[in-house]
């Protein structure tokens, strides 16, 4: 089977920085991603570089920042009073809140963020709620291990389900 729309694709890679050769995450057969093909929740070129292939495939491929999780962007460091981070007694706990800390948070309408922390001061601590790839092209080998038709109930909830997938 060909992946294509609402179809589960199950798969390893190893991601690196496309220009440094840093590595970023690998995962393997033992802890394969797993991912409902089609639905918008990969990157969109991710999705592109693998369409048609199948079982046994190999893939090697680049991604572009801008086509990956976008460029920073200035608009998403800002300065937020450093009283959010208070205790219960009115204190700056240090230890958790450290420059280079990734803290999660939420904005005013409920939406999970996280922001790292680059500088405190008495007043502010300045964040960062770029995503932490942002600005890096992406570079994917891996191998296709396991193409299948989506199940209706898959297809309905938007996600893959069963082993390694989402489990309700």
């Amino acid at each position: 089977m060909q992946i294509n729309s609402n179809t589960v694709v199950s798969l390893m890679y190893a991601l690196t920085n496309d220009k440094t050769g840093e590595a970023i995450e690998t995962t393997d057969e033992n802890n394969p991603l797993v991912f409902l093909y089609g639905v918008g929740a990969m990157i969109p070129d991710f999705e592109t570089n693998l369409n048609g292939k199948k079982a046994g495939d190999t893939f090697d491929f680049s991604i572009g920042a801008s086509l990956a999780y976008g460029l920073p962007s200035e608009e998403e460091i800002v300065m937020i009073p450093s009283n959010v981070f208070h205790d219960d007694k009115g204190n700056f706990d240090h230890a958790m809140f450290s420059v280079g800390t990734l803290v999660p948070m939420s904005d005013g309408q409920g939406h999970q963020l996280r922001g790292r922390i680059l500088e405190i001061t008495d007043e502010a601590v300045k964040m960062d709620f770029n995503h932490p790839l942002a600005g890096t092209d992406l570079h994917f080998v891996g191998k296709i291990l396991d193409v299948r038709s989506a199940t209706e109930e898959e297809i309905s909830h938007g996600h893959a389900h069963g082993p390694h997938g989402h489990q309700h």
